[in-house]
């Protein structure tokens, strides 16, 4: 053998290592089926169940007739607005916004795989007027000058180190507020056995003059599952939600409205708001 011919026979072995033993041709598809060969890149790790009319078997929550966006299009009204949408996952709400007549949505994702999934959504529904950033929206935020009519944080507060941060960023970006997440409640969650183990004790924190108590909770084994919903980071920071309604009011935000209030919710106590500023 020459020695041209050893050196290629030694690399030609090192290449299943390199891509996790996977053959070439098993990234081909073989069928005319586009829709379902574009949600099976991502086989086993959607959320969101897609619309009928793409013909396509992906996750299993309805994310795409949320009555949660109905409601912010109720108290803001969309249409020919400016959105900045926060941690959009899989498009749905992205998409919902496009429907009712949003006129630019600006959607950031820092899950790449996330951020892929929204992209095969946008091709399929031929999404027009939302675009899809792959980035981290806390730094994103801190260097991004555009101020939006309407900003929506839907499932990322309570995956945030620093939550109270993420609101005072949200503020210079936008005048309009829709939040959806989950909130620490003692007396629910320390009665819980499948919630309490992953907190720690309350620790007080401070940004710009805001006092207010962090609880840390762990993702634990949650870091390893395909359908990953958590944040960057091995944990996350819960906010009380006296602690959420006074950071907002802290940073300008009034007229707060409360709606879609789960105290009993499995994966802790929940609620949805909008909020103004002048």
């Amino acid at each position: 053998m020459s020695k041209l011919s050893k050196m290629l026979s030694e690399r030609v072995k090192t290449i299943p290592m390199r891509m996790g033993g996977r053959n070439i041709l098993d990234f081909f598809v073989e069928s005319a089926d586009y829709a379902q060969n574009a949600v099976d890149i991502f086989k086993g790790e959607w959320a969101t169940a897609l619309p009928e009319g793409i013909g396509a078997e992906a996750g299993m929550v309805d994310l795409f007739h949320d009555m949660r966006i109905h409601w912010l299009h109720e108290q803001f009204d969309v249409k020919d607005k400016t959105v900045l949408e926060l941690g959009p996952l899989e498009g749905a709400h992205s998409s919902m916004l496009e429907e009712l007549g949003a006129a630019r949505i600006v959607a950031v994702e820092s899950n790449t795989h996330a951020y892929l999934k929204c992209l095969i959504v946008k091709e399929l529904l031929q999404l027009q007027r939302t675009f899809f950033r792959c980035a981290d929206f806390v730094e994103y935020l801190k260097r991004d000058p555009e101020k939006y009519d309407v900003c929506i944080a839907s499932g990322v507060l309570y995956h945030m180190r620093n939550p109270v941060e993420l609101l005072q960023l949200i503020r210079k970006a936008s005048k309009h507020l829709f939040i959806w997440t989950h909130y620490y409640d003692p007396m629910v969650i320390e009665q819980n056995d499948d919630l309490a183990y992953r907190f720690s004790d309350g620790e007080p924190f401070e940004v710009s003059g805001y006092k207010h108590t962090l609880y840390r909770r762990e993702y634990g084994l949650g870091l390893y599952s395909k359908v990953s919903l958590g944040g960057n980071a091995a944990y996350s920071h819960w906010l009380s939600r006296e602690d959420i309604l006074g950071a907002l009011r802290h940073f300008g935000f009034d007229n707060i409205q409360v709606n879609f209030e789960d105290p009993a919710h499995a994966n802790g106590p929940s609620f949805a708001l909008t909020a103004s500023r002048a």
